[in-house]
């Protein structure tokens, strides 16, 4: 097999065993960016100043479209791995990230929309990322061309989709309900702000409504956080007479069961009622009646102040119209999801030869949750610079996720666990051998941590820090 040299810098079987909590820590989110971009066509270029691999690409483009963790992660790895002359433009529709993680600390007022945003900047002025402003008409597989909304088009060598998920029109809401009066806030934003105004002018004995779909979903633990940061403060600010109905359309606690659970039945059993296997949910978006049939097919009605609908999500794109539907990329029975080859995430449909899914588009046995993503770009980015440069993928790729979960205003639980790949399914799995199982050093049993803790929360904050920086600095 051919080897590849990274100078100045760790090895990229090296970078794919670190977990993100192990590294250097110390990023500081930044409120605007260094230029001045304002047209939705601007398309920003610097060069490098990090040292990248040489590996003898040459001329050979590669284009991302996405920059949230995935498409960020990604863009970073492969001109760091992939060298000077690999070509990644990346197409980014916002001028900030906004982080969903931790986002739910922004309903109890402990952290703000501004502290959760990123600045791209240091994936042009360190990586030599070329960074164009714009959003996705159409995807031409034949060709190899990426239309944007302005009408330009990018020719690709590889091309890496990373757009994240878009939102159903559900329980007879739609898009404008969810901006103005009932916010699904699952998307970090301005939602996000209107739900914690919503749940500040909540008064004493009122009651808090959130739907949970059925998984998949965007971060499997966040519904059952969001119940127990929202339970947290409204007994913390005196309202304790409050209610948060929890209304799941899962049979049960999709992540951290035991932590939830038990917060559920013990710290917030007076504030929280949590209700599973619901179906035929509805939901009026002026009255704020939340219709719902409970399991033993009994309709119910909840009269609520405020309507938290996490409604059910998709790969953004797919929807009918949708330029991956039109693509012929969401390819999962369903049509929702990207059906990927996880040994290096490109596209298993027909034609789709050279097109990479990364991220919560993607259908590959892992959690849709940010660490995931960043993790997925990883194996992705190293899959590229191997079959650019006459290799095959790594056949036996391993992931690691992490997740903190706060359970109170100051405490917090936690869930880790390893994936590795399983030939026979074609699909990441836990890795798991009678508990026994140990991957680069790693613990490969799903851990989730013995108890609520004030030093979990402190990890926590630390754990974001670093996870950040290795997605943007």
């Amino acid at each position: 097999m051919k080897k590849i040299r990274i100078d100045g810098a760790l090895s990229r079987r090296q970078w794919m065993g670190i977990t993100a909590g192990g590294l250097a820590t110390g990023l500081v989110p930044f409120a605007g960016w260094a230029d001045s971009r304002t047209s939705s066509t601007t398309t920003t270029r610097q060069t490098s100043t990090a040292a990248l691999a040489v590996t003898g690409i040459s001329g050979k483009k590669v284009v991302v479209v996405g920059a949230g963790m995935a498409g960020m992660t990604v863009s970073k790895y492969l001109r760091l791995w992939g060298g000077k002359g690999l070509e990644v433009t990346l197409v980014e529709p916002d001028l900030l990230y906004t982080s969903s993680i931790m986002s739910n600390l922004v309903l109890n007022g402990s952290r703000n929309i501004t502290g959760l945003q990123f600045s791209r900047d240091a994936l042009t002025k360190q990586y030599g990322v070329i960074r164009k402003s714009g959003t996705v008409a159409a995807v031409n597989p034949g060709a190899k061309t990426v239309t944007l909304s302005d009408g330009s088009s990018l020719p690709y060598d590889r091309l890496v989709l990373a757009p994240g998920v878009s939102f159903d029109d559900a329980y007879g809401l739609t898009q404008q309900d969810y901006d103005t009066r009932t916010p699904h806030a699952w998307r970090g934003g301005d939602q996000t702000t209107l739900l914690r105004q919503q749940i500040t002018a909540m008064q004493d004995r009122d009651v808090f409504v959130m739907t949970i779909p059925k998984a998949p979903y965007r971060c499997p633990p966040g519904p059952y956080e969001r119940a127990c940061v929202v339970a947290d403060h409204l007994k913390t600010t005196g309202r304790s007479n409050s209610q948060v109905v929890v209304l799941d359309e899962n049979p049960f606690v999709q992540a951290e069961r035991h932590t939830f659970e038990t917060a559920f039945s013990g710290l917030h059993a007076n504030v929280i009622r949590y209700i599973p296997n619901v179906t035929g949910l509805q939901i009026d978006p002026v009255t704020r009646a939340v219709t719902y049939v409970d399991a033993s097919g009994g309709t119910q009605i909840v009269n609520a102040k405020v309507v938290n609908p996490i409604v059910p999500h998709r790969a953004a794109g797919s929807e009918s119209g949708g330029w991956l539907a039109q693509a012929g990329l969401a390819n999962s029975a369903d049509g929702r999801w990207a059906m990927v080859n996880v040994l290096s995430y490109e596209s298993t449909a027909s034609g789709a030869t050279g097109i990479h899914v990364i991220g919560d588009a993607s259908s590959c046995g892992m959690p849709k949750a940010g660490h995931v993503a960043n993790q997925e770009a990883k194996i992705c980015a190293d899959a590229i610079v191997r079959l650019m440069t006459g290799q095959q993928p790594d056949p036996q790729p391993v992931a690691n996720s992490a997740c903190y979960s706060p359970i109170t205003a100051s405490s917090a639980s936690w869930l880790t666990a390893v994936y590795q790949y399983d030939p026979a399914d074609k699909r990441m799995k836990v890795a798991s051998n009678g508990g026994q199982t140990v991957i680069n050093g790693v613990a490969a049993t799903p851990t989730e941590a013995a108890s609520v803790s004030q030093e979990n929360f402190r990890d926590m904050g630390t754990w974001f820090t670093t996870l950040m920086k290795d997605v943007s600095a």
